[in-house]
């Protein structure tokens, strides 16, 4: 084979998604390959609300990761909403990469999914054991086997089982080179400079409910969320040094959580000002200003007017 022909290896360019129960690493996973913080990352569950998409380029191929919602058994309007979005865009992807803590067993959540992504029979699918630094090589081991039998019963043929940790940055680049193959070919889909396609209010809107999720975990899991009403540009600045006023709601489901997202003497909804606008800031490159005012959506979450306007 000539030289030529050698450095003409086709370009692969294709979508994967990660799938796994809440907090599998997923979103940990994405913000690695992708080198940038993209998807909102938390130890609370279902807080990828948004398809965000990182993208990773390499010379050889170009990577689509699109970040679902966790699949769960639904209790609300919003979560069969949630579940919906899943199962349409596992039909979409090119691969799919089922994430399962290294240092949790295999339990009825993972089962749960497994059985649902058994279904989608035409899809490459790879199994992740993700936070492998949080274990020993037996326990690894074991869950290695765990998932290899899983994949048997179910009848999944797993296209690679790999075990990576995100957060030393080990073989995260292997998985990066092992994903790549099952891509089709086909040419760059994104401009190079692009980390994802998701509207930049939607991802500050993020980094802000992130940030609201800090301190109240426990109290509100699931009751907060944000909508960026306007990103503008402050007027009569000189040009090295502008200012972006960006206003955002958050929103609760009930008046008695007020208290709890202000904090007393509204300290608690400053820090989460100081410390989203610092994301913010990294992520789009400038100065922010930011007003943050909260609002009570009544059970926004079993309200499907609510949820249009809230962007779900």
């Amino acid at each position: 084979m000539s030289a030529r022909n050698d450095s003409s290896v086709a370009h692969r360019s294709g979508f994967a998604c990660f799938v796994g129960r809440p907090n599998a690493g997923k979103s940990t996973l994405t913000n690695a390959l992708v080198g940038i913080k993209v998807a909102i990352t938390s130890s609370r569950p279902q807080t990828t609300r948004h398809t965000v998409r990182g993208i990773v380029h390499r010379p050889d191929a170009q990577l689509v990761l699109v970040d679902t919602p966790g699949l769960h058994k639904p209790r609300t309007l919003l979560g069969e909403r949630l579940n919906d979005v899943v199962r349409a865009t596992w039909a979409e992807v090119d691969v799919i990469g089922f994430c399962l803590p290294a240092d949790q067993k295999l339990g009825p959540g993972d089962r749960y999914i497994a059985k649902e992504l058994a279904q989608a029979k035409r899809t490459p699918k790879v199994a992740i054991v993700t936070k492998t630094d949080l274990v020993d090589s037996k326990t690894l081991a074991e869950q290695l086997l765990a998932i290899d039998q899983l994949g048997k019963e179910l009848g999944i043929e797993w296209a690679e089982i790999i075990p990576v940790s995100a957060v030393g940055d080990k073989q995260v680049s292997l998985l990066a080179d092992l994903l790549v193959p099952l891509l089709p070919e086909g040419p760059q889909l994104y401009p190079e400079g692009d980390l994802t396609d998701e509207p930049e209010q939607v991802m500050v809107a993020e980094l802000i409910r992130e940030a609201a999720l800090e301190g109240v975990r426990d109290e509100l899991p699931h009751s907060i969320a944000v909508v960026v009403e306007e990103m503008i540009p402050r007027e009569d600045r000189p040009e090295d040094k502008p200012l972006l006023d960006i206003h955002a709601f958050v929103y609760i489901e009930r008046s008695s959580q007020k208290g709890i997202i202000i904090g007393p003497k509204g300290a608690r909804l400053k820090e989460v000002g100081t410390k989203s606008r610092k994301h913010i800031e990294a992520l789009l490159g400038t100065p922010v200003f930011l007003d943050l005012h909260v609002k009570v959506a009544k059970d926004w979450q079993r309200d499907p007017k609510q949820l249009r306007k809230l962007g779900f």
